[in-house]
């Protein structure tokens, strides 16, 4: 029977992780809409369906679902080649159908396949964006798009040009605004008299600093005046017909264009698969280590594009991101989640006009020490030490989504695991001993419980260096499985060679056949038996008899 969750229980310091995480996913809302070539409202309601409908479905006590920056190009090129945004929200209710699938097929089981290092590697690279995509943000310069977290943008320019840039555009209220905004950030959990008033988060009140000290340099005439353009920027409706002018609703004609149903099924793919990511990641940043089931959460995902594509909202996913400010600031459940998406929807329906004064560098200060958090130089340090197997995988994931895109950058370094696990397989395949005596060289190979035509190589580059007139002693008590070209191999040796140069050879524990096919029946049992106790029922129920591959 499963436990029962009180959404209320911690909704003190719920709510106050919900107003900082509110406060993040606004402008990137936002830019990721602006970003995509979508109409800017469409970004608000994928994060309030995100917030609510997913927060409330979803398992995850701290993943914030939301608009996703690595769906922005598929968005962008989705809207050009369909020739309208209705039509492709047709696309995004498809996709949404899909995702509700492959909840039912239980296809989120892949997310336990992911590696560690190459989750922390997709974390760590993903704070370094941000770190790079928010400081010209910090120093006026506003040119980069706010939600687009890829290295190359679309006018031909990149995260590195863009950086360069600020030395033309540095705009000194906004660099002020910055430091002061970071100034709180980091004091507001340190200092023990600010500890008291817990409730209140430290982003809320660097952000009301930031307005009131751009509010003050406005009304002043002062230089440090931050502009128009440096502000958040939310369409005011100001009737309800203006509102519903904001709301588009799906073209349905569309379900008979193929390339409709190529979209939404590209679109359900790439949603899901950064999704698993973040839910893999986000159960690694929760301090009580609670575990999410993947399949209720490709379900809910499903059922927020459904939703967020019948109120014109763009495609969403678990993000990164907002999760992890969501956990920084303290949440305990997801109630965190659904309060960001209920802040969000009072906002645009309310307080607008105040939104629109939140200046950028403000926001860009507290995403910065978010990113700091996720590549603090204790995680490279970590798999430093823990040996280039840990740390070649996790620093080319880094580096990978940084350059290129999250899902290459994982795509690298899950390849870049697997060779070393095939590569450390083949060094498990056998272990070899050499005793000396009197008499000679007695050479000892012991058999692994599984060795396949993978560990072939290695088996017969040991078996052509062993010396002349040696003693060899080739063990398979423990071994369940042998490929037949690795018993060939064996065979061959120990008819030729060994008699060429005068090498003794005994096989010891080998049975009559290898033959996993026949204990089919029983392969369900594996996970929990031993594999050697498996061959022995096997080899009691089959009547296989030892040391019939011997002497």
């Amino acid at each position: 029977m499963m436990k029962k969750i009180n959404l209320f229980a911690s909704l003190k310091s719920d709510f106050a992780s919900g107003l900082v995480v509110f406060l993040v996913a606004l402008p990137l809302c936002l830019g990721i809409a602006m970003a995509s070539g979508a109409p800017l409202f469409s970004g608000i309601i994928s994060g309030v369906i995100g917030g609510i409908v997913v927060g409330y479905l979803s398992k995850s006590h701290i993943s914030v679902s939301g608009p996703a920056a690595g769906l922005t190009a598929i968005i962008l090129t989705a809207i050009t080649d369909l020739g309208a945004f209705d039509v492709f929200l047709t696309a995004v209710f498809i996709a949404g159908l899909i995702q509700l699938a492959l909840g039912f097929v239980k296809a989120g089981s892949i997310s336990n396949y992911f590696p560690t290092n190459v989750i922390e590697g997709m974390l760590a690279g993903i704070g370094i964006i941000i770190i790079l995509k928010q400081l010209p943000h910090a120093f006026g310069y506003d040119s980069d798009f706010e939600g687009d977290l890829s290295f190359s943008q679309s006018d031909g320019s990149n995260t590195f040009s863009a950086l360069l840039g600020i030395l033309n555009y540095v705009q000194l209220g906004s660099i002020l605004i910055s430091f002061v905004s970071i100034f709180i950030l980091l004091i507001w959990d340190k200092v023990s008299f600010l500890k008291k008033l817990k409730l209140i988060p430290g982003a809320l009140v660097a952000v009301v600093v930031g307005v009131l000290l751009n509010e003050i340099f406005v009304a002043t005439g002062s230089s440090l005046a931050i502009m128009k353009q440096h502000l958040v920027s939310l369409p005011v409706p100001t009737t309800l017909e203006e509102f519903k002018q904001i709301i588009v609703t799906p073209n349905f004609s569309g379900i008979t264009n193929p390339q409709v149903w190529i979209v939404g099924l590209t679109i359900a793919i790439v949603a899901s698969i950064e999704t698993l990511l973040c839910i893999e990641a986000s159960d690694r940043m929760d301090i009580h280590k609670r575990y999410t089931d993947t399949n209720v959460e490709l379900k809910a995902q499903g059922i927020g594009n459904i939703v967020s594509s019948l109120l014109g909202g763009l495609p969403m996913t678990s993000v990164v991101v907002r999760s992890s400010a969501n956990n920084n600031a303290g949440a305990k459940s997801k109630m965190s989640t659904i309060i960001h998406g209920v802040l969000l929807l009072l906002s645009v329906l309310t307080i607008p006009f105040i939104l629109n004064k939140i200046p950028l560098a403000t926001l860009a200060a507290i995403l910065i020490l978010v990113g700091y958090k996720l590549a603090k130089p204790a995680t490279f340090k970590h798999f430093w030490d823990n040996g280039k197997y840990q740390f070649i995988p996790f620093i080319a994931t880094l580096l990978a989504v940084v350059f290129l895109d999250l899902l290459k950058g994982v795509a690298l370094g899950i390849i870049i695991s697997i060779i070393f696990i095939l590569k450390g397989n083949l060094k498990r395949a056998y272990s070899f001993r050499k005793e000396k005596y009197e008499d000679g060289d007695v050479i000892h190979i012991d058999l692994a419980q599984e060795v396949s035509f993978l560990n072939k190589a290695a088996i017969k580059s040991t078996l052509n260096d062993i010396p002349v007139n040696s003693k060899v002693i080739i063990n398979a008590h423990d071994t369940v499985y042998i490929a037949h070209d690795i018993l060939d191999l064996i065979r061959e040796f120990k008819k030729t060679r060994a008699i060429d140069d005068n090498i003794k050879v005994k096989l010891k524990g080998f049975k009559k056949a290898y033959l996993l096919k026949n204990s089919s029946d029983t392969l369900n049992h594996v996970t929990i038996e031993s594999h050697y106790d498996f061959a022995k029922r096997v080899m009691v129920k089959k009547e296989i008899k030892h040391e019939v591959f011997t002497e």
